[in-house]
C-alpha cells in the first residue's frame, strides 16, 4: 500500500471536487464518489460503475478508502460495544457504541492519547502521540456503521449522534478535525443535523472561537469544578485559561443562536466536587447561563485515586442545581462492565509526551 496515496475518507466535498479539478476531471464526480461511498457503502473503485474506466483506474493509482483495523470488540450487557482500533502507525484509539430508544450514539476519539493530564481521566495516563487524520477520525464512524450492519441484533442501526469525547482533546487538533465535522454533516456523507454532532473540549479558549468560526456544531465543556483552585487540580488547562476566561469563550460560542446551548460536563468525584457547597457554587456560576449541566458518575479505573459519588451525593447534588434554576442531566453508566464509560478510554499509545516534562500550555489553540 503507497504511503502517498490519499485516503478518500478525509477530504470533505470541497476537497474532493478540488482533488478531480487537480487531476483534470469534472469536480461533480465528487458527488458521484459520495454517493459510492458513504450511500451505498462501496470502497472498491471497480465497483463504481458511474464511473468512467479511466477515472477508476485513477482513483486506484491515486487514491484508496482505508479503515481502521479492529484489534479488540467487546460487547456489554447493556448492548453498548467499545472497539480497540489499530492505526497504520501501530498505535490504537477506543471507540464507543451506546446504543439508546430512537438514537445511536458513537464516542470517538480525535488524538492518540491526550497531552491535558486531566487527574480523573485515564486516557491521560497514556500520554500523547499524536493527532489523527481526517481519514482516521471519519473512519472509526464509517467503520463502525459497517459493523453495525452486519452484527446480529444491530442491523437495522446506524449511528445518528456523534459525540468527540473518546481519546484526546479535539480542539488540538483542529485542522484535522473540521473537515471530519464537514462529512459528519454532509449530505452526501452522514447527513447528521447541526444538533447531533457534539465536539468536547476541556476549555482551549482561542480554538473555541476558531470553531464558532468555522463550522457550526454543539459544544460540550468538561468543567467538573465551579472555582480555579479545584479545577487547576482536575483540568490542569485552567491555569492557562481560568474558568472567567472559559466561560466568556463559551458565551461567545453561542451569542450567534439564541436557540444554542452549551453542555458542561461534571464527573462527580466522592469528596472532591461532590458536595453542596460545591452545588450551590455551580448555581451562582451559570446561573442566566444559556447551558445545563451533565452529571457524570466517575468510573474507576486502577490506581486513580477517586472514588465515585453514591447515588445519594448524585442526587442531593441534582437537587440543588435544579432548583436553582440550572438544568440538569443525570448520565446513567453505559458499558463500564467493559471499560467503556466515560473517563475509561485508555487505548495503546506510544507516549512522545514524556509526561515528567510539562506539556507547552503556550502552544494551545494554535495547532
Amino acid at each position: 500500500m503507497s504511503e502517498s496515496k490519499i485516503n478518500l475518507l478525509g477530504l470533505d466535498q470541497p476537497a474532493l471536487k478540488a482533488f478531480f479539478a487537480d487531476i483534470g476531471d469534472k469536480p461533480y464526480r465528487a458527488t458521484q464518489v459520495m454517493k459510492w461511498i458513504y450511500h451505498r457503502h462501496v470502497v472498491d473503485f471497480d465497483d463504481m460503475t458511474d464511473l468512467s474506466k479511466a477515472a477508476r483506474e485513477t482513483l486506484k493509482a491515486k487514491t484508496e478508502i482505508r479503515l481502521p483495523e479492529v484489534a479488540m470488540e467487546n460487547w456489554s450487557a447493556d448492548g453498548s460495544c467499545k472497539w480497540l482500533l489499530r492505526l497504520e502507525c501501530g498505535n490504537c484509539v477506543e471507540a464507543v457504541y451506546i446504543p439508546e430508544a430512537g438514537r445511536s450514539t458513537l464516542c470517538i476519539s480525535s488524538q492518540v492519547g491526550c497531552a491535558l493530564d486531566c487527574s480523573f481521566c485515564s486516557t491521560a495516563r497514556q500520554g500523547f502521540n499524536r493527532n489523527l487524520s481526517s481519514a482516521e477520525i471519519v473512519g472509526q464512524v464509517y467503520l463502525v456503521n459497517r459493523i453495525l450492519r452486519h452484527h446480529p441484533g444491530t442491523e437495522d442501526r446506524q449511528i445518528t449522534n456523534i459525540v468527540l469525547m473518546g481519546m484526546g482533546e479535539p480542539l488540538l487538533n483542529f485542522q484535522n478535525l473540521v473537515p471530519a465535522l464537514s462529512l459528519f454533516m454532509d449530505d452526501l456523507a452522514f447527513g447528521l443535523s447541526k444538533r447531533k454532532v457534539t465536539v468536547s473540549t476541556s476549555g482551549v479558549v482561542p480554538a473555541m472561537d476558531r470553531l464558532k468560526d468555522a463550522i457550526d456544531v454543539s459544544l460540550a465543556v468538561s468543567l467538573h469544578a465551579a472555582n480555579d483552585a479545584l479545577r487547576d487540580e482536575l483540568v490542569p488547562l485552567n491555569k492557562k485559561y481560568p474558568i472567567k476566561e472559559l466561560l466568556a469563550a463559551c458565551r461567545r460560542f453561542v451569542s450567534t443562536d439564541h436557540k444554542k446551548h452549551i453542555m458542561f460536563e461534571y464527573v462527580m468525584l466522592a469528596g472532591v466536587n461532590d458536595q453542596p457547597e460545591h452545588a450551590h457554587e455551580l448555581v451562582r456560576l451559570l446561573r442566566n447561563f444559556p447551558g445545563k449541566v451533565n452529571l457524570i458518575p466517575f468510573n474507576p479505573f486502577p490506581q486513580s485515586g477517586y472514588q465515585r459519588s453514591d447515588q445519594a451525593a448524585i442526587d442531593r447534588f441534582w437537587s440543588i442545581l435544579t432548583k436553582g434554576g440550572i438544568l440538569t442531566l443525570k448520565r446513567t453508566t453505559r458499558g463500564d462492565d467493559i471499560d467503556a464509560a466515560c473517563g475509561q478510554l485508555a487505548g495503546d499509545v506510544t507516549d512522545k509526551s514524556r509526561r515528567h516534562r510539562k506539556f507547552e500550555l503556550r502552544r494551545f489553540g494554535e495547532q
